[in-house]
Order: C-alpha cells, then structure tokens, then sequence
C-alpha cells in the first residue's frame, strides 16, 4: 500500500452511538447534531471517512444526521482486502437482495422504521434519506414511509447484474409511483455518465417508473477525483462515488456543486411547516 493509501480511520467523537430497535431487529446508529431528521446510508464497504464527511456536511446544514450501520466496520479507512471480504458477505446476506429478480431489500423494512423514529424524535415536516451505492436504491424504497419526503438516490448499483434494474419489487415500485403522483414526491438522483456500476440504463428505468418526478443528474466521469480510496480504484474501478469517494472538494468543482445541490433539496423539503 502506499503512502497516500495509509490513511486513518474516523473515530467519529462527534456522533453518539445508539442501539435502535426496529420491531425486534437491533442496529448499531451514530447520530449527530439538530434539526429535522436525514438517515445517509453508507456505501459498500460501510461507513468510510467519505460518508462521514458527507453526513458531517449534512449535519451542519442544519440537520440531525442519523448514520446506519448496515455492513463493514464503521468509520473504516476502505481497503482492497477488507472491502472485497464486506461486499461477498453483503451479497449473501438475507438482508439484501444484491442481484435481479431478488425485489425489494428486507433492510429497507427496518430503514423506514428507523425515519419513523427519527422524525418523532427530531420533528420538522419529515425526513431525508441519502441512499449510496450498494443503498443508492434504498432512498426510493424509504419513500414508502410518509415520513419521508425528500429521497435522493446516489449511483445505485443494485442489482449487480441488471444495468436496467430498479432493486425493488413491482408492488412496492407501484406503491412508491402512487405516492409521486398523490403527493407531488420528487426524487433527485446521481450518476457520473461513465459509471459501469450504474448506468444510463438504470436512470431510464427510473424516469419511465417516476417520470419528471425522477430528477437524475449525470456529471462526467472526467471530472471524478483521480486517487479515491485503494477499494474503489482498485475494485469499483469507474467513476461511481459522486458525493463521497470520488468528490473532488474544491469551489466550483461539478461534485461540489452536486453536493451544494443535494444540501439545498434537503434545506428545500425539509425546512417547511409540519405536515
């Protein structure tokens, strides 16, 4: 490994960890500062210094961040190694359904459980919810959950092996579709247009699922930070991490834009009165 790739892990002091019971099923969840409610799942190979970066500039929008530990060790500088061993056991796991015909994943039952209680607890009109990756999908799904009102969906790279697919059941896709067109829900999305992960393909099922409501935007791959962490240059491979492992922090840049974007969806959703 060299030494640009010998970095430290986030001891993450500024979140509190809490144990969150979602009908029996007990998850690890690091919460951080004020302010209505934003679940940001974390991306494969789990809670990286990245994703915490992303959540902390969350935070400081004016948010109580919520952080879900769904695989690999959290606050994880992501390795080669380590990542290839979190993502074998993520596609098995009962919990995900990592490739096509699999539906909806049974996590995303105990992540609208978590926005329920995120949105008692922290108040506001409702919740956001950042999907990433191996979750990009999984903020649509929450959509199911009325609390949620403002879904962004980030390079989702489920299923594995279906650039068309969606990740989710039909039934709960129709459900999902009812909700956008009764309540006016818009979905903001992101892709880099090289990504193989996720592709063009994927962002038209999307818009032929949630028409304009879909607003995906693709930034290119060009302007991807050019030394991510070892797991996503040596694994990922591509473009992908628009927001977290391939943002590149500097004014003006295209990633920092998204990122100035998603924070204003959320500030925009989240900051009207009660529903």
């Amino acid at each position: 490994m060299s030494a640009a790739d010998r970095r430290h892990d986030d001891a993450m002091t500024d979140f509190s960890r809490r144990l969150v019971d979602v009908d029996g099923v007990v998850k690890t969840v690091h919460v951080s500062g004020s302010g209505p409610a934003v679940v940001v799942m974390p991306e494969m190979p789990g809670i990286s210094p990245d994703v915490l970066r992303l959540a902390r500039w969350v935070r400081d929008a004016g948010f109580t961040v919520h952080v879900p530990s769904l695989f690999g060790t959290d606050g994880a500088w992501p390795t080669v190694e380590a990542g290839r061993e979190v993502a074998r056991r993520a596609c098995v796991s009962a919990e995900f359904r990592a490739f096509a015909g699999g539906g909806t994943s049974p996590v995303t039952t105990w992540l609208r459980g978590l926005a329920r209680r995120a949105h008692a607890e922290c108040g506001g009109p409702g919740v956001g919810a950042i999907g990433l990756c191996f979750t990009g999908n999984f903020a649509l799904t929450m959509a199911m959950e009325p609390a949620v009102i403002a879904p962004v969906v980030n390079h989702p790279s489920l299923p594995l092996d279906d650039p068309a697919g969606l990740g989710i059941s039909d039934e709960d896709a129709h459900t999902v579709r009812d909700r956008v067109i009764r309540e006016g829900l818009k979905v903001l999305a992101y892709r880099f247009d090289n990504d193989r992960w996720c592709t063009g393909r994927r962002f038209a099922a999307y818009r032929a699922l949630l028409g304009d409501a879909f607003d995906g935007r693709v930034l290119p791959g060009g302007c991807a930070k050019t030394a991510p962490p070892p797991f996503f240059r040596e694994v990922v491979g591509t473009p992908h991490s628009v927001v977290t492992a391939h943002l590149v922090d500097e004014d003006g840049h295209p990633t920092r834009k998204a990122r100035d974007e998603i924070l204003a969806f959320l500030t925009e959703r989240l900051s009207g009165p009660v529903a």
